[in-house]
């Protein structure tokens, strides 16, 4: 091939990423990447949304005041308790209206990303899974993390209040920009952009890295769902472990309590000051829970779906 135009070497190597992509792992057109990462997205969330509440409840549950929480298991019994099992899921709205094109946007950017990048086997090596990870983190975090977790924040922290005021989503998102203005909704952004990225950097990175090794140098190996979901809910706990206290820098920039810090770093100092290192992983073990379950579901629903797209959607 070495004697051929440059124009036919290209062409060549077009041809051969086409034909390795039939027998190995599928080079991900970008819109099945959104399409399916909608679908997943939105499945996902129904599924894990009350460990995801626990967790935020019990990071909003703040050392200054006196705690209101004993544990996990004291908060699911007081909300129950208070506001009936449909109390877990207070918050949804706001966050199924985000998680669906957050997951869309997320599986987008990174095949768009990776795509150039994979070898003619299909094979993406683990640093760039790395940085195209870290570019669909921050995309997400910009186009809808930001805003969408902001609102599902403050909804979340009036229901703490003794009076709340927020009638539903929509009322809650009328009341708060009708205030705040749009900033209201990317309180945090900086945060919220680190703690996506690094997210998303380490999950992908990890799960990336076990597909490689699983595959060894057979690209055509396909992986069970089970196996999927294995290597997704280790990549969710990596992540957990990586970057929870910016996860908790983040919620306390975005509750309804944000305007006692200055900005992400004197919160990151305020919290360190008075509460100590340990509040940097409080509500580490929902969040745990939770985002493993998360990350299973998604990449399973994710691969699933686009296999099945692959069927009825032809793309070159």
């Amino acid at each position: 091939m070495g004697s051929l135009p440059a124009h036919q070497r290209s062409y060549a190597a077009r041809r051969n990423l086409a034909a390795a992509a039939v027998g190995g792992r599928k080079i991900t057109h970008p819109g099945k990447a959104i399409l399916a990462g909608g679908i997943a997205g939105g499945i996902e969330i129904c599924i894990t949304f009350p460990t995801e509440y626990v967790k935020t409840q019990l990071q909003l549950d703040e050392r200054a005041n006196p705690p209101r929480y004993r544990g996990i298991g004291d908060c699911v019994k007081l909300t129950v308790q208070d506001h009936g099992l449909r109390g877990l899921y207070r918050g949804l709205s706001s966050l199924l209206y985000g998680s669906i094109p957050k997951s869309a946007v997320r599986f987008g950017t990174f095949e768009m990303l990776s795509n150039p990048m994979r070898d003619a086997t299909g094979r993406l090596d683990n640093t760039r899974s790395l940085l195209c990870g870290l570019g669909a983190g921050i995309a997400e975090a910009i186009l809808v993390v930001c805003p969408m977790e902001t609102l599902k924040v403050k909804m979340i922290h009036d229901q703490c209040s003794l009076s709340p005021r927020y009638r539903g989503f929509f009322h809650g998102v009328s009341e708060i920009i009708r205030e705040q203005g749009v900033r209201g909704t990317y309180q945090g952004l900086t945060a919220t952009v680190l703690k996506q990225g690094t997210n998303q950097a380490i999950r992908f990175y990890v799960m990336n890295l076990l597909r490689n090794w699983y595959k060894g140098d057979d690209p055509r190996r396909e992986m069970h769902p089970i196996v999927t979901a294995t290597f997704g809910a280790t990549a969710g706990a990596a992540s957990v472990f990586g970057n929870t206290p910016l996860d908790v820098v983040k919620t306390r920039m975005q509750g309804l309590e944000a305007h006692r810090y200055k900005n992400t770093v004197d919160c990151a100092f305020q919290i360190l000051k008075h509460e100590g290192p340990q509040a940097f992983y409080k509500g580490t073990v929902p969040r745990l829970g939770r985002v493993c379950l998360d990350v299973a579901i998604v990449f399973v629903i994710y691969e699933e779906v686009v296999k099945l797209l692959n069927n009825v959607w032809k793309t070159q």
